[in-house]
């Protein structure tokens, strides 16, 4: 009898911390982060998991009675391992978000399990125009290359560049970078000599800036990836680019941010199109960088913070718009159509593409307080993605 007892008792505890386990995970809203966290890229996961921890801190982890978890994931910049830790996080985790992403491919990779599993995924980082078509789960809170291209292609036209060589990394956002520029700049009149393409792993700028010396072009159109920047100028001016009277247009990643400081003397003049700079003039992103030095050591944010800034708003958002509720097409439907004030300036997710419309700048490095800025000259206001256009 005191045994049966015994059991029922066991029983009944087991139970309980059954229902407590349960009712623990109820009350957390999990976020799987994926990042580069190791390797060539590290420095992009390390401003992507500052920026959306700043957001958290400024703004409360704690929305409609729950916690928001950020489980962080080392994707290691690999394809495959990303896919198999977003399935992980899915399947074991019961993550109610996939976020991050660092480069184009490993958000290919992903967009699978996101549809698989009916999880959102929010595009932090990756900028090619296609990603938010491999998941009707897809929503990007970062940019699109199409977007800044074409605006750089429009003004160096209009300031008398009449002939370019393009220089990107062969991947999708270098793609697009070429693709995007080339039919612009033609369509304006301009004529591309040249088109190069440099491999992602490891590359080798100077056999290509040679073939652009040697082309003699008013300027060098340029996209590498964030981080690479400054091995590009290094190589641009050691070989005389710079001497020979070739200007270098850029989109905005080969003067992140991030690096900017190290690039030195040779990045003064350069001109870029991007969709946020650390010298943006608002009182909102002035208050950012303040605050994201302070929280990383004095570390200036970069556009790749501010995406992930602006995605953890969107998640939180629409956490608060299903009043806690962590099912994952409700979610979607909620980040869906926001407009917000962002430490870039004014931006929305369209309802019909997922995709962000925000304003491109025109961008000049220049030297403030001792420090190289890229100073916003002249603004395209909510430009939508051009590649969802054709």
């Amino acid at each position: 009898m005191q045994k049966r007892h015994m059991m029922a008792l066991t029983a009944a505890c087991l139970m309980g911390l059954g229902l407590t386990t349960a009712q623990a995970q109820d009350d957390t809203f999990k976020v799987g982060l994926l990042l580069p966290m190791t390797g060539p890229f590290a420095s992009t996961g390390k401003q992507l998991e500052a920026g959306a921890r700043l957001y958290l801190a400024q703004n409360g982890s704690t929305v409609a009675g729950k916690k928001i978890e950020l489980i962080l994931r080392d994707d290691t910049s690999t394809p495959d391992v990303t896919k198999r830790l977003a399935q992980e996080l899915v399947v074991n985790q019961k993550v109610n978000v996939l976020a991050g992403f660092g480069l184009t491919p490993l958000a290919f990779a992903t967009a699978p399990v996101a549809t698989q599993s009916k999880t959102p995924m929010v595009v932090m980082a990756a900028a090619t125009s296609s990603i938010t078509q491999a998941s009707p789960y897809i929503v990007r809170s970062s940019f699109t290359v199409p977007q800044v291209v074409t605006a750089l292609a429009d003004w160096a036209y209009k300031n008398n560049i009449k002939k370019v060589v393009s220089l990107v990394t062969d991947y999708g956002p270098g793609v697009d970078s070429e693709k995007f520029f080339k039919d612009t700049f033609i369509a304006n009149g301009g004529v591309v000599v040249e088109t190069l393409r440099v491999p992602l792993r490891n590359p080798d700028f100077a056999p290509f800036l040679q073939k652009v010396r040697d082309a003699k072009p008013d300027a060098l159109f340029a996209f590498v990836p964030a981080g690479v920047g400054t091995a590009l100028m290094k190589q641009f001016t050691e070989r005389g680019l710079d001497k020979a009277g070739i200007k270098v247009i850029a989109e905005g990643s080969v003067t992140d941010d991030d690096i900017l400081n190290d690039m030195g003397e040779v990045a003064l003049g350069l001109v870029t199109a991007h969709h946020y700079s650390a010298a943006h003039n608002s009182p909102q992103n002035k208050k950012f960088v303040e605050a994201f030095a302070k929280a990383n050591n004095g570390m200036r944010p970069n556009f790749m913070a501010v995406g992930a800034y602006d995605g953890m708003r969107v998640i939180v958002e629409a956490l608060k718009a299903t009043q806690g509720k962590g099912d994952g097409d409700a979610l979607l439907a909620a980040m869906k159509g926001q407009i917000f004030e962002s430490p870039r300036g004014s931006m929305y997710i369209d309802a019909q593409t997922r995709d962000v419309v925000h304003n491109i700048y025109i961008r000049k490095v220049e030297r403030k307080n001792g420090q190289l800025y890229n100073t916003e000259i002249e603004t395209i206001k909510d430009v939508k993605d051009p590649g969802k256009a054709r």
